[in-house]
């Protein structure tokens, strides 16, 4: 049986990040200690070589990738973008708390709540759970078994909590750092 590798890596830091707003479809470029933070990492992690670049759309996304791997074209997949917050986009956990009624049961994880106007959970689970079967259709296919996958903090948790539920964790224990 053949064994794949996928790497899973967060993009890295964003003001967005230090300050604590939900940053989801905003197209947030990485701060300037993002990119010294990835490069530092890069030095002391040495990041995995990889066949092939799957990312999100998004700029924090592709600038990681360009960091981390310079000489592969990212191969844009528009369904890792990061979940759409809708009206909770640019804004804080304690204002929301204070300010949205629905909050908290979003945030609990109720899977039929939607932020106004973003996506329900239900659909950030079933997009991320679709999207991540094609891309590993796609590299058995491709004849790769090493590939990286960079993208959002909450999609890497979707991910590891849907494939991994006996470690009986749930998305906000799975949420990686930045890079």
């Amino acid at each position: 049986m053949k064994t794949y590798r996928i790497h899973l890596i967060r993009h890295g830091l964003t003001d967005d990040n230090i300050k604590g707003v939900y940053s989801g479809r905003n197209e947030t470029a990485l701060s300037e200690e993002g990119k010294a933070q990835l490069l530092q990492m890069k030095e002391e992690y040495k990041y995995p070589q990889v066949d092939f670049v799957f990312s999100s759309p998004l700029k924090r996304c592709k600038e990681t990738a360009e960091i981390l791997y310079p000489h592969l074209n990212p191969i844009v997949i528009d369904e890792l973008t990061e979940y759409n917050f809708g009206e909770f986009e640019g804004r804080t956990a304690e204002e929301l708390h204070e300010k949205e009624p629905l909050f908290d049961r979003w945030l609990l994880g109720d899977e039929n709540i939607k932020p106004p106007f973003g996506e329900s959970n239900r659909e950030f689970i079933n997009r991320i759970c679709n999207a991540f079967v094609k891309i590993i259709d796609g590299v058995v296919k491709s004849g790769s078994d090493n590939v990286a996958i960079i993208t959002h903090g909450g999609v890497i948790s979707i991910i590891m909590e849907n494939l991994f539920p006996a470690e009986n964790k749930n998305r906000y224990q799975w949420q990686p750092k930045p890079g």
